[in-house]
């Protein structure tokens, strides 16, 4: 007799009782799995942004995930759902040109910059991305639409000048 027909052979010889918690148990593992799983996951991030700068911003990605566009001078937006992990996130933006920067020479810009992660709780479900003149970037994680940058001077900033002279040196 093959493997296959004893435990055939078994399972019927079980009673309705024995084989209905051996059911039970089965599900209840798949279930127990399933929730440890998710709990565990990273949850999806949605990416907010913040342009304090006199320049539109035409797009950007962090991690390769596009966060949209930003009129000059506070402009801001919203683009979900995106898997934001890693203890470095690359963020590129292009800065675009208004007609009137365009008159005074400005050209449109690729720029490029590796930051720190910032810490992230796990209710924490958007990272805001402030760009600053200067080329500058400040991130956070909130749980929330309202930054946790209240005074944004002493955020954190690193300018994309400064980071390609640091890897050139």
């Amino acid at each position: 007799m093959n493997r296959l027909q004893t435990l055939k052979t078994r399972w019927q010889s079980l009673s309705t009782l024995h084989k209905g918690l051996i059911q039970l148990l089965g599900w209840g593992l798949l279930i127990a799995a399933y929730l440890i799983w998710q709990y565990q996951r990273t949850p999806g991030a949605a990416l907010y942004v913040h342009n304090h700068t006199d320049r539109p911003i035409f797009s950007y990605f962090v991690n390769d995930n596009w966060g949209g566009n930003a009129a000059a001078h506070g402009g801001g937006g919203m683009t979900c759902c995106w898997r934001i992990e890693g203890e470095t996130l690359k963020v590129e933006w292009i800065l675009d040109v208004t007609p009137e920067q365009i008159e005074q020479g400005l050209e449109e810009e690729t720029l490029s910059l590796e930051l720190p992660n910032p810490p992230r709780q796990r209710g924490d479900r958007y990272l805001h991305v402030h760009f600053f003149p200067g080329d500058q970037i400040r991130l956070a994680w909130s749980a929330n639409l309202d930054t946790p940058y209240e005074n944004l001077k002493e955020a954190p900033a690193q300018s994309a000048f400064e980071d390609k002279e640091a890897k050139t040196q």
